[in-house]
């Protein structure tokens, strides 16, 4: 294939990065490790957005430079980032001097290209500040839906675009003076004179996503207008021209250039040259992007890089994900509504579980919503039901029969029609990523685990001695399969169901078709992942919900303080009395209520809180119950306890538990219901 340059957009510093800033910056990850795995020659470059209005605002806001705005955000990007494992080949910076070293060069090739303009614009300038003001330097009312405090680029409360000349009652944000209408020159890239050549490229390329061809091509035929390039502000690249000193350029001509010398910064750490990547015909470019940044990337930076006429490459493919919104809403930093950096770090629930649910709801054709309830169904459901389940059950049953040790076994004609299916599955799987279809390559791949499930199920290890060795072998097996393929999408999971068979990283995509567990010991099972309780995710919805106020006496100021986790949940709740709904005297004699005596008493190999009780009701039963922390083994056996036995078996943790005992539970004190040691085993309960 050559060399793979992958690129997300360059996320802006004017704030922690949300939950829909991530889509770019995952989806490319997700590409960028399958190339890997596939042994390509890849480059996965991102970093910071820094230039512009907004840095200058945030700057004035937070009473810093606009670098130390950029030092400041960059930083938290950054650390966010490594939290979810982002695997970047490098995280640059667009404020550093290869940036204006670059973005200098391809504007000076322009303008002798004959390919920029000069223009007059009315802006608005400030009298008291002496000083034209950028869209964002201007607020006032929207005419469009009267809301007070719209931008001059945008209202938040309606959405729609308009010009800070078009406010009623414009006001400065620094000083909130009036401004006033004056002409200034700028400078404007000549885009109808790229119009040919960006018709006919894009008509050459049918592999990009249909909203980002759909989206260029309706640009194109509404006709190509000169593009300003340049901005009436100190903070940002210069012009390099005379008579020029006092512009700088418009940060979307500046930020798609971030792509190259943050290329070059990390090649020049390798002794490398940039070139290598930017202006070889044998690299293929692909790109990914939120819908909002299309036409920079499919019209005005490839007619910039035409315009250089420097050999530049040209975008290969194109992956445009939809927006991602907040509970019915827009995520909002100011009005505290949304899951940012710093919230999804302090949750508790693992960057697996966040990159998950981001990638099984990726809106790909249409806006999707994140709710809270799906996101914890979904992961009940899904990650722990599913995946973890069949993760777990595997391999604890192979510790207790089998004392971790895998043979090889042969395979007879439902294994191999089993393990074949799931081979098909892994290679569609890659032409979904190939094709940036991430959602349904996740998808197809979670069906894995539910043809291990129901394989296990059917085969019941537990019971059939003669086959059990070749069922925990192909399962096991398919631990591995799994482990390998879902690398791309929960990189810390697939490293920890690896690392449980003895298989270390790297492995290649390819080495998921191949039987890799055989004539071996793996290691001590473990748990993939803890269910979300609904009381945890009520408490996070209510705090990110935007909502004034205080709640549990903290201010909203301080919550953020909190971390929250489900221990912090446990420990504020109050045990509230409860009443059940009535039901009838036929329902309750459905009950069959036995004293059983318990015989043995076992931590659960798998679970910190949970032990294995064998108990005698005139038959023997296995029971899992949560009493570690409130009895100890010795204090356990020998009592005679109310079991419910006739409630239909469940799995907790690997283990089958046959039955239901007794307890009154008042948080932090639980207390068994016994009786008496003369009232006989197997007693019916009346």
């Amino acid at each position: 294939m050559g060399k793979i340059l992958v690129t997300s957009a360059l996320p802006y510093v004017n704030n922690e990065p949300h939950l829909g800033n991530l889509l770019p910056v995952l989806s490319a990850d997700v590409f960028a490790r399958y190339c890997r795995m596939m042994g390509e020659d890849i480059l996965y470059i991102c970093g910071t957005d820094e230039h512009g209005t907004t840095t200058e605002t945030i700057a004035l806001q937070e009473g810093l430079s606009p670098q130390g705005v950029c030092d400041k955000y960059h930083a938290i990007h950054a650390d966010f980032y490594r939290w979810l494992d982002i695997s970047f080949d490098y995280f640059g910076r667009t404020s550093r001097p290869a940036q204006h070293e670059i973005t200098q060069d391809i504007f000076l090739k322009l303008y002798k290209n004959g390919y920029i303009i000069e223009k007059e614009l009315d802006q608005t300038y400030c009298p008291r500040c002496e000083k034209f003001l950028a869209d964002r330097f201007v607020e006032g009312t929207c005419p469009f839906c009267g809301a007070s405090e719209a931008r001059g680029d945008q209202c938040d409360s309606c959405g729609r675009v308009m010009d800070a000349k078009d406010l009623v009652e414009p006001r400065c944000v620094v000083c909130t003076t009036k401004p006033e209408i004056r002409k200034s020159r700028h400078l404007f890239l000549d885009l109808p004179q790229f119009e040919g050549q960006l018709v006919e490229w894009i008509d050459s390329h049918n592999n990009w996503s249909a909203n980002a061809k759909t989206f260029s091509i309706s640009w194109l035929h509404e006709g190509l207008e000169p593009r300003c390039i340049t901005r009436d502000l100190k903070w940002g690249v210069p012009v390099p021209l005379a008579e020029w000193e006092d512009k700088v350029f418009y940060v979307w001509f500046d930020a798609p250039i971030g792509y190259i010398s943050i290329t070059k910064e990390y090649c020049d750490l390798r002794g490398e040259d940039w070139r290598a990547w930017w202006k070889s015909p044998d690299v293929l470019l692909y790109q990914f992007m939120g819908k909002d940044n299309i036409p920079f990337h499919t019209i005005i930076f490839p007619a910039t890089l035409i315009g250089t006429r420097d050999g530049y490459i040209l975008l290969h493919q194109i992956s445009v994900n939809e927006y991602l919104t907040y509970e019915g809403g827009k995520f909002s930093k100011s009005h505290g509504r949304g899951v940012f950096a710093t919230d999804a770090k302090g949750s508790g629930i693992p960057a697996d579980v966040w990159r998950y649910y981001i990638f099984i709801n990726r809106p790909e054709k249409q806006d999707t919503d994140f709710l809270w309830e799906d996101f914890m169904e979904k992961t009940n459901a899904e990650l722990v039901g599913n995946l973890g389940n069949f993760v777990h059950r595997t391999l604890s049953f192979t510790d207790r029969y089998l004392d971790s040790y895998v043979s090889e076994e042969r395979l007879g004609k439902r294994e191999e029609t089993l393990l074949s299916d799931i081979d098909a599955i892994i290679d569609e799987a890659a032409e979904e990523i190939m094709r940036n279809n991430l959602k349904n390559g996740l998808k197809l791949l979670m069906g894995i685990p539910r043809l291990g499930n129901q394989y296990f199920q059917e085969s019941e290890p537990w019971k059939h001695k003669e086959t059990q060795k070749r069922t925990l072998f192909v399962c096991t097996n398919i631990v591995a399969k799994l482990g390998i393929a879902l690398t791309p999408y929960l990189p810390q999971t697939s490293k920890r169901m690896l690392s449980q068979i003895g298989m270390e990283e790297p492995l290649g995509w390819d080495d998921a078709k191949k039987i890799l567990v055989k004539n071996k010991k793996i290691g001590t099972p473990k748990i993939l992942f803890e269910p979300l309780e609904e009381k945890f995710v009520s408490r996070i919805r209510d705090r990110l919900s935007g909502k004034s106020g205080k709640k549990d006496g903290i201010p909203e100021s301080k919550k953020s303080e909190i971390p929250l986790t489900t221990e912090t949940v446990r420990q504020k709740e109050e045990i509230p009395v409860e009443t059940s709904p009535e039901i009838s005297f036929e329902e309750f004699k459905k009950f069959d209520l036995r004293v059983g005596e318990i015989k043995k008493v076992e931590d659960h190999p798998s679970a910190d809180k949970l032990i294995v009780m064998e108990v005698d009701i005139g038959e023997k039963r296995t029971l899992v119950a949560g009493l570690k922390e409130y009895y100890k083994k010795e204090e356990l056996v020998g009592k005679k306890i109310i079991i419910l036995s006739n409630l239909a078996p469940r799995t907790l943790r690997g283990i089958e538990s046959r039955g239901m005992l007794l307890a009154a539970d008042a948080g932090k004190v639980v207390s068994l219901l016994t009786v008496d040691k003369d009232v006989p085993v197997g007693s019916k309960v009346r």
